[in-house]
C-alpha cells in the first residue's frame, strides 16, 4: 500500500512552525513577550552582579569625598584614598563616649551592624526619625595636625527630614563644641526647597557656630528667628523648607546629645580622647 505524502507543514521543526505562525497569534505573543523578559532580567541581574564591586567603591568614594570636604581639607588635585588616609577612622560606644575595640576598623560595616539586635536599642523619644530605633556604635573620623593634636573631629548624622531620610557627617573643631561645617551626602528632599540643604551658601552658615552654651546646655538651633541664647547658636532655617529645617534641628541636636555623641563629645573636652 502507498505511504500517504507528508504535508509541507509536516516536514518543519517546532521552532519553524512557531516562526511561520501569524504575528497576532495570541500564544506566538505571550511566548515573545515571556522570551524577552526573561532575556532582558538575565542581562539585568548580570549587570548588576558585575558592577557591584564598582557601585560599592565609587559610594565609598563619595562617602570619603564628603568626610574630606566637611572637614574643609578636600582638594580634588590629591587622590581621594590619599587625602582621606590622613584621617583616623574609629569605632564609638554611643553609651560611654568610649573607643570600641571590639570592632576591626578595616571591616566595620555600619549597614550590617544597624540591622544586628545585639548593638540596636529601642528609643523612648525619637525627635530624629529614626524608626524607634538607634544604633549604638558609630563610625567616626579624626583629623590630627602636624605635632599630632586633634584638629578636627568629623561625626555622622542622620534624621528624617520632610520626604527622606538624611545622611551626612558634621565636623567639630578640636573643643568639641565649635562647629566647623556640616553637609549631607545622601538626601531627597524637595529640590530648590528642602534639597537647599545642599546649597553652598546655607552649609556655609554652620561655619564658627557653637553646640553648646558656657553652662553646657545643648543650644544649637536651626529656626527662623534667633534664640534668646544668641545668634552664636543660630542657623536660619531654610525658605520655604520649614519641615526639612526642623528636621535638621531635630537630627543634629539629636546627635550632639546625650542620646548621640554627648558622652564622646565630654571625654573630648576633657582630653581623654
Amino acid at each position: 500500500m502507498p505511504e500517504t505524502p507528508e504535508t509541507p507543514s509536516e516536514n518543519k521543526g517546532m521552532i519553524r512552525r512557531f516562526l511561520d505562525t501569524p504575528p497576532d497569534n495570541t500564544a506566538k505573543t505571550v511566548t515573545v513577550a515571556v522570551a524577552l523578559c526573561l532575556v532582558a532580567s538575565m542581562v539585568v541581574s548580570a549587570a548588576a552582579v558585575t558592577l557591584r564591586p564598582v557601585q560599592d567603591a565609587n559610594r565609598l568614594r563619595d562617602k570619603q569625598i564628603n568626610v574630606l570636604e566637611v572637614a574643609g581639607v578636600y582638594d580634588p588635585n590629591v587622590p581621594v584614598a590619599e587625602a582621606f588616609a590622613a584621617f583616623e577612622p574609629h569605632v564609638v560606644d554611643l553609651d560611654t563616649g568610649a573607643f570600641a575595640d571590639q570592632y576591626d576598623i578595616e571591616t566595620f560595616d555600619e549597614l550590617a551592624t544597624s540591622k544586628d539586635p545585639a548593638i540596636v536599642r529601642a528609643l523612648d523619644e525619637d525627635p530624629a526619625g529614626l524608626g524607634g530605633t538607634q544604633q549604638y556604635f558609630q563610625m567616626i573620623y579624626i583629623l590630627r595636625d602636624d605635632a599630632g593634636d586633634i584638629d578636627k573631629v568629623v561625626l555622622p548624622v542622620e534624621g528624617y527630614g520632610l520626604w527622606s531620610t538624611l545622611y551626612g557627617f558634621i565636623a567639630l573643631e578640636e573643643n568639641g563644641n565649635d562647629i566647623y561645617g556640616l553637609q549631607f551626602y545622601q538626601q531627597g528632599e524637595t529640590p530648590g526647597l528642602g534639597a537647599e540643604v545642599d546649597n553652598p551658601r546655607w552649609k556655609a552658615l554652620w561655619n564658627g557656630k557653637k553646640l553648646r552654651d558656657e553652662d553646657d546646655v545643648l543650644q544649637i538651633t536651626v529656626a527662623k528667628t534667633p534664640p534668646a541664647a544668641g545668634r552664636e547658636y543660630y542657623v536660619d532655617a531654610l525658605a520655604g523648607a520649614t519641615l526639612t529645617s526642623n528636621g535638621v534641628d531635630n537630627l543634629v541636636r539629636f546627635w550632639m546629645g546625650q542620646q548621640g555623641f554627648g558622652p564622646f563629645l565630654e571625654r573630648l573636652k576633657a582630653g581623654e580622647i
